[in-house]
C-alpha cells in the first residue's frame, strides 16, 4: 500500500485505511433496517446533505479552499448528479428490494466498470490478471443478479422458455443497485477532473449536499409519511448511516485518494461486502441461496485481481527473470568450448660455415 498514512507512526493508521470501507459495509445494515419504517428518497437525502454540510464544517475549520469558478462548480455539479443524485437514489430504492449485504457486493462490483471506463478514457492497461477478473465478476453478478430459477433451468432447455421471468428479473433490487453500482464508477472517474479544480474534501462536502437536495425535493413531491413510523433506533441508524457511512468514509477515501496511490486504497474495496455480509446476518438474519454465496465470492476475487493486476504482474515477470537466469547459467555450464586452429610463425635462421 504505497500510502502515505502507512509512514506515519500513528498507531491507528491502519485502522483508518479500512474505515471508510467498514462504514461503508455497516451502513448498509442501518439503512437496511430503517427501510421498513420511512421512505427511500426520504433517507437516501437525509443521509447526504447532513454528511455535507459536517464535511464543510470541518473543511472551513481547517481553512480550506472553496470553490472559485465555473469549471470547478460543473465539475462538482456533474459530480453530485451522478455519484451523490442518481447513486443513493437506485441504492436506497435497491435496498427495499433486496438485502444489505447483497447489496454491498453489487455496488462494490463497481471497479469492474471502473477499469473499462479507464481502459476508454485514459488507454490504462488492464492486463491478463485484470481481463480475467473482469471475466470472473461477470460470472458473480449473474450468479447473483439472475433468479436461482433461470439459472437452474439454463440446464434444461425444455423449461427455459417458460421459466425466463423477464418481468420479474428486471424488478428485482439486485438491478438497482447494477444501476447504484455504474453511477458510483462514473463519479470515481469523475474525481479525476472534480480535484484538478477543487479541494477533494469541500468538493466531497459540497457534491453531497448539491446530491441529497434533489432527493429529498422528490420526497417532498411523491412520498408521505417519511418520518411518522421512526422510532428512536431508526434515527441513531439514520444518523450512523450520514455522519459515520457518508461524511467520515468519504472524507478519509478522498482524503486518501488526494494524498497516496488511488488503485493501491481501491484494492481495499472487497472488505466492504465482507463487512455487509457478517453485520447483515449477524443483525438481520440475511441468509444467501447457494448460487448467490458462490456469486459473491466470485465476485470479491475479481474485485481483487482487478485492483491487484499490476502487482500479479511484476510477481510473474519476476518469476519468469529468475527461471531465464537459472538456465542461462545452467546453459554456460554445460557449454563445451571449441577448439580453434592456431597458427604460429617460425623462423629457421641457418649458420654455414666455410674452410678454406
Amino acid at each position: 500500500m504505497q500510502l502515505k498514512l502507512t509512514n506515519s507512526k500513528f498507531p491507528f493508521a491502519p485502522l483508518l485505511l479500512i474505515a471508510p470501507f467498514f462504514f461503508w459495509g455497516t451502513a448498509m445494515v442501518a439503512m437496511k433496517g430503517v427501510i421498513p419504517n420511512t421512505t427511500p428518497f426520504f433517507m437516501a437525502g437525509l443521509r447526504l446533505v447532513p454528511a455535507g454540510i459536517l464535511l464543510l464544517l470541518v473543511g472551513m475549520i481547517q481553512g480550506r479552499p472553496q470553490p472559485q469558478g465555473r469549471k470547478a462548480w460543473l465539475w462538482i455539479l456533474l459530480f453530485a448528479l451522478v455519484d451523490g443524485a442518481l447513486f443513493q437514489g437506485f441504492l436506497a430504492e435497491g435496498l427495499v428490494r433486496t438485502g444489505a449485504g447483497l447489496g454491498s457486493v453489487m455496488i462494490d462490483s463497481q471497479p469492474l466498470a471502473v477499469a473499462i471506463l479507464c481502459l476508454w478514457l485514459f488507454q490504462e492497461k488492464i492486463r491478463f490478471w485484470g481481463w480475467l477478473g473482469l471475466v470472473i465478476g461477470v460470472i458473480g453478478i449473474s450468479l447473483i443478479g439472475l433468479p436461482d430459477e433461470l439459472i437452474w433451468n439454463l440446464f434444461n432447455p425444455e423449461t427455459i422458455e417458460s421459466s425466463l421471468g423477464i418481468e420479474k428479473l428486471f424488478q428485482s433490487g439486485e438491478w438497482l443497485m447494477l444501476l447504484a453500482s455504474l453511477s458510483m464508477a462514473v463519479g470515481t472517474v469523475l474525481v479525476r477532473w472534480v480535484c484538478k479544480y477543487n479541494d477533494p474534501v469541500m468538493a466531497t462536502g459540497w457534491h453531497l449536499i448539491l446530491g441529497g437536495v434533489p432527493l429529498l425535493a422528490i420526497s417532498a413531491g411523491f412520498e408521505s409519511e417519511q418520518w411518522v413510523n421512526i422510532d428512536q433506533y431508526g434515527w441513531i441508524a439514520m444518523g450512523y448511516a450520514a455522519i459515520f457511512g457518508s461524511a467520515i468514509a468519504y472524507g478519509l477515501f478522498f482524503y486518501f485518494a488526494s494524498s497516496g496511490n488511488l488503485t493501491s486504497l481501491s484494492a481495499l474495496t472487497f472488505l466492504t461486502p465482507i463487512f455487509a455480509l457478517l453485520f447483515g446476518n449477524f443483525f438481520l438474519g440475511e441468509v444467501l441461496s447457494s448460487l448467490q454465496s458462490v456469486g459473491v465470492g466470485l465476485t470479491i476475487v475479481s474485485i481483487y485481481l482487478i485492483n491487484q493486476r499490476d502487482v500479479l504482474a511484476q510477481k510473474l515477470k519476476f518469476s519468469s527473470l529468475i527461471k531465464e537466469d537459472v538456465s542461462d547459467t545452467t546453459g554456460k555450464l554445460l557449454k563445451q568450448p571449441q577448439q580453434q586452429p592456431v597458427e604460429m610463425k617460425v623462423q629457421v635462421r641457418v649458420k654455414i660455415s666455410e674452410k678454406i
